[in-house]
């Protein structure tokens, strides 16, 4: 499956949302409901593992927590920001949250999780859209 639609989105980088399968599946399901447009990671971790940053026009294929692709979406906007520069309006479109302070505390724990967490660390807040929903897509095109 990953081989075919790397060669439909020529370019496309794979990940996963979030650090546990759980919150990985979690994620998922809110960018399937349409809930979760924008998504943040700490710069540094970019930096760390050498890896690209999003770019517009991108599309890239999120995978389950078994490493099976999920979903494919589109890079809409890439803005680099400070944690206590992230405004509600970012907060609320990540979808997790009902209020920017839940996603303060959320984030600083992932972050804690993951590297630390500090009030000036630099993230790379990205907003997308879904192209595509593989969920329950066996054989054919996508097949495995």
């Amino acid at each position: 499956m990953l081989i075919a639609l790397r060669a439909r989105y020529p370019g496309a980088e794979t990940f996963q949302f979030g650090d546990s399968r759980a919150l990985c599946d979690e994620l998922t399901a809110l960018v399937r409901a349409g809930i979760k447009t924008a998504t943040c990671g700490a710069m540094r971790d970019y930096e760390a593992e050498g890896a690209s940053l999003p770019q517009v026009g991108r599309r890239d294929i999120a995978l389950d927590w078994d490493g099976r692709p999920a979903l494919v979406i589109e890079t809409l906007e890439i803005t680099l920001r400070r944690f206590r520069d992230v405004d509600a309006d970012f907060a609320l479109a990540e979808g997790e949250d009902a209020d920017l302070a839940g996603w303060q505390a959320g984030h600083r724990a992932y972050f804690e999780r993951n590297g630390g967490w500090d009030r000036e660390m630099m993230l790379v807040c990205e907003r997308f859209r879904m192209v595509e929903d593989l969920a329950g897509v066996v054989g054919g095109e996508c097949g495995i």
